[in-house]
């Protein structure tokens, strides 16, 4: 898998750690968390909560832009990037064109909201606060983003599974200059 690889899905659909495992796969690669930039916010950080504020999503598209920019710049140096967040909705088109290099593979993971919910009780970090659910979140990634690269029902597998099928299938997560 040369190129760039972007794993989404809600919060607790799996993408921290399916992104890990990835990376440590690959002869050269890089994990970029893009919610290590919205952490590096010290003062004044505006959150993300169903009733957005024009704020909220500045600081969400710029987080989006450093995540892209990174990726771009550990590829120049000759790794995979592996870019890991949450990018529902318009801003996964938005994402892909923030992306220079190519290829992009883009990998979406959707477990289903049942499975959601074990894993977010399951670990120790909460990724449902700020007045979001599970529903919401599922409703917005299967009603409102666009329906490229691998969409992967990771409800049933295993995080090894989950690799394998991202590497068999590389080729379909693949992002043509015509989608984007």
């Amino acid at each position: 898998m040369r190129g760039v690889v972007l794993i989404t899905g809600v919060s607790a659909a799996g993408k921290s750690t399916v992104a890990q495992a990835l990376a440590e796969r690959l002869p050269r690669s890089a994990h970029v968390r893009g919610d290590t930039f919205r952490r590096m916010v010290v003062n004044g950080r505006a959150e993300m909560t169903p009733e957005t504020s024009d704020e909220a999503v500045r600081q969400l598209h710029l987080r989006y832009r450093i995540a892209a920019a990174t990726a771009d710049l550990y590829f120049d140096a000759g790794f995979t990037p592996i870019v890991q967040d949450v990018i529902l909705g318009q801003d996964l088109e938005r994402f892909t064109k923030l992306v220079r290099a190519r290829p992009l593979h883009v990998i979406v993971l959707a477990p289903d909201p049942a499975a959601v919910e074990r894993r977010e009780h399951a670990r120790a970090k909460i990724g449902y606060g700020g007045g979001w659910t599970i529903a919401q979140l599922d409703g917005l990634l299967r009603a409102e983003t666009a329906r490229i690269g691998l969409w992967l029902d990771t409800s049933r597998q295993s995080v090894r599974e989950t690799v394998e099928e991202i590497v068999s299938r590389a080729a379909e997560a693949r992002i043509n200059e015509d989608h984007i």
